[in-house]
């Protein structure tokens, strides 16, 4: 992964509540060239982590669809604290190459540069 190009999206935006964020997203990311997408926990509505929702599964493959890797970045423990299906997602999600939930910027430099 070395030379990947990744994109920050910014944390003060608008909270994603369905695959039009995500879309918006990706638009403000295609000028840039961007592979990673940089997505902070902020920017997510917190029915992403009600996974009965249905909106986890929306917004990541609007994500992968369109060719992106994402990462979210931020704390999410109190969300894993309450169900087990999403500590199951997230395990799955963080084995896998397209979708890694990680707790900080520090993490995910950890995760990239292990990747090389």
């Amino acid at each position: 992964m070395a030379g990947m190009n990744v994109c920050q999206v910014d944390p003060s935006g608008p909270v994603i509540v369905d695959g039009q964020g995500v879309v918006d997203i990706i638009g403000e990311a295609w000028g840039q060239g961007a592979e990673l997408l940089v997505v902070p926990v902020e920017r997510l509505a917190p029915e992403f982590f009600r996974l009965s929702t249905g909106l986890a599964g929306e917004v990541l493959q609007k994500f992968v669809n369109y060719g992106y890797q994402v990462a979210i970045v931020g704390d999410i423990e109190a969300y894993l604290a309450a169900s087990s299906a999403l500590r199951d997602f997230v395990r799955e999600s963080n084995s896998g190459r397209h979708v890694w939930f990680l707790p900080d910027r520090a993490a995910l430099d950890a995760r990239l540069a292990s990747a090389n």
